[in-house]
């Protein structure tokens, strides 16, 4: 029972034994006064409720706000739904209003004048395209090697070739087989090189390479230069391989690559240091082989490499 209905019920046997024997013998055996019994006599109509404390908040106080200033803010608030308590404030003081943004804070939540935020559009994700074989689409793209993993020779090597080393990336979006290659200049060349040793390793005809608008793939975005195919591109047509380029800044319609670009940076990246550009080259291609014999939840807890077996054309 808690302290309230405590100080209730005392209440209430106090009342109920001066009823019963007179307020003089009731004060003298509770130990109180007089004027409390009948205080409390006075305010009793039979319940529990009207004999616990009511609230000492004062009804008004020598700073509050004036009517004219909550009709300033009656109206500002009308006008102004959606500002947020700062641009509430400023557009308040541009008015007249004196009070301090705190003063003003407590006002609008004790009136439930908060501003009313209009619902943030929430992004509904579509149902991906779901690829029925292996090579019908692939994704390429290149990943900035950290430079917090270089160390002694390597720093010297990547710092000749602008800065750090480059990884690519090619991800297979039915069986999520990667092909990773470690390179040290990031252009339109090495791109096409790329391409032409994937074509080699992987087991199955690629119909689809998607890319980013980089200009390592595309010229798409550069609007002097828009209708000059890159090296890229000319060796896609060679090969007979679709080019698709996903929407600008969108690296989400690229999802496989950089999901796969973020297990790198936590289980490789984040804990092995290379010290030339041999040692990351050996040590991208262990990383390669581990990363495609793991099983997946996508692939029904199967590894990439399972999934090629598996597929009955193979």
């Amino acid at each position: 029972m808690d302290k309230i209905t405590q100080e209730a019920r005392y209440r209430q046997a106090l009342i109920l034994y001066a009823q019963k024997y007179g307020v003089t013998k009731a004060a003298e055996r509770y130990k109180t006064y007089r004027q409390y019994v009948y205080r409390w006599m006075k305010r009793y109509d039979g319940t529990l409720s009207s004999l616990e404390n009511r609230s000492h908040r004062p009804h008004s106080h020598p700073n509050q706000h004036r009517p004219e200033e909550i009709r300033l803010i009656d109206n500002m608030r009308r006008r102004n739904p959606n500002a947020g308590l700062v641009v509430f404030w400023v557009k308040l003081r541009q008015k007249g209003y004196q009070r301090s943004i705190s003063g003003l804070y407590r006002l609008l939540r004790k009136r439930g004048q908060m501003a009313v935020k209009p619902p943030n559009p929430k992004y509904i994700p579509k149902p991906y395209e779901q690829m029925d074989h292996p090579g019908q689409r692939v994704q390429i793209d290149v990943k900035f090697v950290p430079a917090s993993c270089l160390a002694g020779v390597a720093v010297e090597e990547a710092r000749e070739n602008g800065g750090c080393y480059y990884q690519y990336t090619f991800i297979d979006e039915y069986s999520r087989f990667r092909y990773l290659e470690a390179f040290k200049e990031h252009n339109t060349y090495s791109s096409a090189q790329f391409l032409r040793h994937c074509v080699k390793k992987f087991p199955y005809a690629i119909e689809c390479v998607q890319t980013d608008n980089g200009t390592e793939f595309t010229n798409r975005l550069i609007p002097q230069r828009s209708k000059k195919k890159t090296l890229f591109e000319t060796t896609l047509s060679e090969l007979g391989i679709r080019h698709k380029l996903i929407r600008p800044y969108t690296p989400r319609h690229n999802g496989k690559v950089e999901r796969s670009h973020r297990k790198d940076n936590e289980y490789f990246y984040a804990t092995h240091t290379f010290y030339s550009f041999e040692d990351f080259q050996t040590q991208l291609a262990r990383w390669n082989r581990a990363y495609n014999h793991f099983p997946m939840r996508p692939l029904n807890w199967q590894s990439p490499f399972q999934v090629l077996r598996s597929f009955p054309s193979l």
